[in-house]
């Protein structure tokens, strides 16, 4: 029987040379399916705002809602690491305001581990919440709760200033006690750099082969979602044209009387 990996099972595969699989996940279905690929990882990410909820971006993402998506993927008992986004505004007020937020999507979500978006700017507080023996995943380059400030989803580190800058992020994160950093929007030659460098894994979304593990949204590999079509996404199967047929000929089938049939009646 598989048992539930941890951290530090995700730390061995870097050491192994193992590559991670890491998909987001919101709901109880999704999580049986995906653990029951052998996923390593599940993040409940706030990427639900956008891909479930149809925001525009993350930021209206509450904790709250937070809480309930992972409560509902834990219901499926994976045996993945389960990581939680921390949503705008639940970590940059306060460090205590944060460290309350984390053992809230901890202990009422049910994850293992919570996710910040920031690099040297939050190490104080991803080292506040390791302090509270709650494992952080760390995530730099393009963070999508900063797309104001960076003027939308743009690659991030293609200037050398900007390059050394995400390297001292890296290292911050990776000092302040974080066990593994998401690098997101960045070319792969300084994603290859950094995970040189790094002794914690990374987990690349568009920045190139060269990191330790890669994570995609499930609805952008399913194609059921049409807002962005980044260049990093590879599509694997269109379910939305499956869901398409399987509906039209539903309503088919009601509008002639074809269904409900005997079989589906009760007598």
């Amino acid at each position: 029987m598989q048992k539930k990996k941890s951290i530090l099972d995700i730390q061995k595969l870097k050491v192994d040379g193992e590559k991670i699989s890491v998909l987001t996940c919101y709901d109880y279905p999704t999580a049986r399916i995906l653990d029951g690929c052998g996923i390593d990882m599940l993040l409940v990410g706030d990427s639900v705002g956008v891909v479930v909820a149809g925001h525009d971006n993350t930021l209206p993402v509450s904790v709250d809602e937070m809480v309930y998506h992972t409560r509902a993927v834990m219901r499926a008992e994976p045996k993945a690491l389960v990581v939680v986004d921390m949503p705008f505004l639940s970590y940059q007020v306060s460090i205590d305001e944060a460290r309350r937020n984390a053992g809230l999507l901890v202990k009422e979500g049910g994850a293992a581990a919570v996710k910040l978006e920031g690099g040297e700017n939050v190490a104080a507080t991803i080292r506040a919440i390791v302090d509270m023996d709650i494992p952080v995943m760390a995530h730099i380059g393009l963070t999508p709760q900063s797309i104001h400030r960076m003027g939308g989803y743009r690659v991030q580190g293609k200037k050398e200033e900007q390059a050394e800058k995400l390297l001292a992020d890296a290292r911050a994160v990776e000092e302040a006690g974080a066990f593994a950093v998401v690098l997101e929007g960045i070319p792969q030659k300084l994603a290859r750099r950094i995970t040189a460098e790094l002794t914690i894994p990374t987990i690349g979304i568009g920045a190139g082969p060269q990191c330790d593990g890669q994570v995609l949204v499930i609805h952008d590999i399913l194609g059921l979602c049409e807002k962005y079509s980044p260049k990093f996404v590879k599509k694997y199967a269109d379910v939305k044209a499956v869901m398409t047929d399987a509906v039209t000929r539903y309503i088919g089938e009601v509008k002639g009387g074809e269904f409900p049939g005997e079989e589906h009646s009760f007598n």
